[in-house]
């Protein structure tokens, strides 16, 4: 796919795990820890599932986990205790992960773009740790997260013109590609922090371009 470059863009859309944040990890034990109460194998089973579907919330994670891992179906209570469970752990990584180098000079550089984070973390989470972490403000239009999918927040923010094309997506799984496609927007893969163990395949088959971090984009400007 070929891209633009950088500077032809009115809107980016961010990802945040593994793109603004290095937080991949901190989910990845956060699912661990939250299912380890059920057994070691089964919490395995729980990660090997999240890593192969990155970029997809939480939510639908551990009903998959509850019904098709441990077979028992969905219930609320298991799965509120899972949740709670979860973010916990996830929000205390949050609070201390790597920033992407790069992205405070990438903003001054494009003062008159529009940014948005579409996520599949809790949407209310993202705020609370955006606002603590003093990046809220780069994002001028808005940060957006579960329990809504990344395809109903690229799709609903292009019809509320929030997106503003030319639109760029920049991501580290391939339901961030998928995603960005269905909404038309290019995409680069950003490779540094994914969990996605055969990116470099999936980017040579679909001809992607791959950068390492965001800090590479200001090098293009």
């Amino acid at each position: 796919m070929p891209i633009q470059p950088i500077e032809f863009y009115s809107c980016f859309v961010f990802d945040c795990d593994g793109v603004i944040l290095d937080s991949n990890q901190v989910k990845t034990q956060a699912f661990y820890r939250a299912a380890l109460p059920y057994g070691e194998t089964v919490a395995q089973s729980l990660v090997d599932y999240h890593i192969q579907n990155g970029g997809i919330s939480r939510y639908r994670k551990f009903e998959y986990f509850l019904q098709n891992i441990i077979g028992v179906g969905i219930d609320q209570k298991p799965l509120n205790e899972l949740l709670s469970t979860y973010g916990a752990h996830v929000r205390e990584g949050l609070l201390n992960c790597t920033i992407a180098p790069g992205i405070q000079e990438l903003r001054q550089a494009l003062p008159d773009t529009c940014w948005l984070v579409a996520s599949g973390g809790d949407q209310a989470e993202l705020h609370d740790v955006f606002e603590k972490r003093g990046i809220s403000h780069l994002f001028n239009g808005g940060i957006f997260g579960s329990p809504d999918t990344k395809e109903q927040i690229l799709l609903r923010e292009k019809e509320l013109g929030n997106i503003q094309f030319p639109a760029l997506f920049l991501g580290d799984s391939r339901y961030d590609y998928i995603a960005a496609t269905k909404a038309e927007l290019d995409f680069i893969f950003i490779s540094g922090w994914t969990e996605m163990k055969d990116w470099q395949e999936f980017c040579k088959t679909l001809k992607l371009q791959q950068m390492d971090s965001i800090s590479a984009l200001v090098f293009d400007l």
